[in-house]
């Protein structure tokens, strides 16, 4: 699959700059039969003719490499009859050669393109559908500014494990960060479960605790429905990491309920800190296995702090030594950043950090309350 990926992209530049490398092979081909003519008798060019042909079929497509083609037997037929070896068994072998390795290169060009046009109009099927799901959140909401940052550890995918929505309620704004267990495209159905959830209640006036016992009864059911009875570890430890964070338009407060998920990162005045809810609530679709109560717990959250949430695609990652992700170390020289460019500089210094692909989904979502 990468090296697919790598010879499509490789082959638009050609076509996006026009008839260079066609031109160049027709100059090659013509100039065959004119240096065949002047060499000795014994030494023989054709077989260097399928070479333009490969090239052009191969990263100009199959109409012009088919022409490449025929511009290439013209020639063989050409150098053979300036030979008068036109009608020899040499020259016949190579002839035969050289068309049956043409149709073949045009043939294999041809089905390279349907399947880029496929995989084309596959691609923009599946963004479309992991753009309903996961929608960009809102710049602002009500006097929050919002930034957020995704990579999903699957290749090609946007949307993984990982998730996050924004909803305003009266006077308030509410969040949610959560974590699917498992990561990528797997997981796209239960990120589906949580977001729906959150979407169709965050909105109701009912309190912080109500919306997380409202979450947890429809994550629970929705792993259950969609479960394989089959696969033992598919029904009894499907889950899902959360914090759902609540943020009054009119108080220097920011209320939370983690269920089982990592502590947001308060920025303020240049100095970072972990916030530990007190009671901390099972994950969602496991609140049935104990009594959850879903107390918040809240802080101070005065204009220009800023409050920085994220999965353990984050905290998780690795350098190549095996240390984790150093984030408490790492935010406070971010504490003065707005969150477009806080979220900026995490996504880079993380990628710096792993030097590599991420083993696994991330998710980051910075917010910060404006002044009155």
């Amino acid at each position: 699959m990468r090296l697919w990926s790598r010879l499509s992209t490789m082959q638009e530049p050609t076509r996006a700059g026009g008839y260079a490398l066609p031109a160049m092979s027709a100059g090659l081909i013509m100039a065959v039969p004119v240096v065949d003519y002047f060499l000795p008798p014994d030494i023989h060019l054709a077989h260097i003719l399928v070479v333009p042909v490969a090239l052009v079929a191969v990263f100009s497509g199959p109409r012009r490499g088919a022409v490449t083609a025929l511009l290439a037997v013209l020639a063989l037929v050409v150098a053979g009859v300036e030979r008068r070896t036109l009608a020899t068994e040499n020259v016949l072998v190579e002839l035969g050669s050289l068309i049956l390795l043409s149709v073949l290169l045009v043939l294999f060009s041809h089905l390279r393109e349907r399947g880029q046009h496929e995989m084309a109009g596959l691609r923009r099927v599946s963004e479309a559908a992991q753009s309903v799901v996961l929608r960009s959140l809102p710049k602002r909401a009500g006097p929050v500014v919002i930034a957020s940052a995704y990579r999903s550890a699957e290749a090609g995918a946007r949307l993984g494990g990982d998730l996050y929505a924004v909803a305003r309620a009266a006077n308030a704004t509410r969040l949610l960060i959560g974590d699917v267990r498992g990561k990528g495209l797997g997981s796209i159905g239960d990120s589906e479960t949580v977001l729906g959830a959150f979407r169709a209640a965050a909105h109701r006036q009912a309190p912080l605790p109500e919306l997380v016992a409202t979450l947890e009864a429809s994550v629970r059911w929705g792993l259950a429905e969609f479960a394989n009875p089959r696969v033992e570890a598919d029904v009894g430890e499907r889950f899902v990491t959360a914090a759902v964070v609540e943020i009054p338009d009119n108080e220097p407060y920011v209320h939370i309920v983690s269920c089982g998920h990592l502590p947001p990162l308060l920025l303020h005045e240049g100095t970072a800190t972990f916030l530990n809810v007190a009671q901390p609530a099972p994950p969602l679709g496991l609140g049935g296995l104990a009594e959850s109560a879903y107390t918040p717990t809240t802080f101070v959250f005065a204009p220009g702090d800023r409050l920085l949430l994220y999965t353990d695609g984050v905290t998780e990652a690795r350098d190549r030594h095996g240390t984790f992700y150093p984030l408490l170390e790492r935010a406070a020289a971010w504490a003065d950043l707005r969150p477009g460019p806080l979220v900026e500089a995490m996504t880079k210094d993380l990628q710096a950090y792993v030097a590599g692909p991420l083993d696994d989904d991330m998710a980051a979502v910075a917010l910060q309350r404006e002044g009155s």
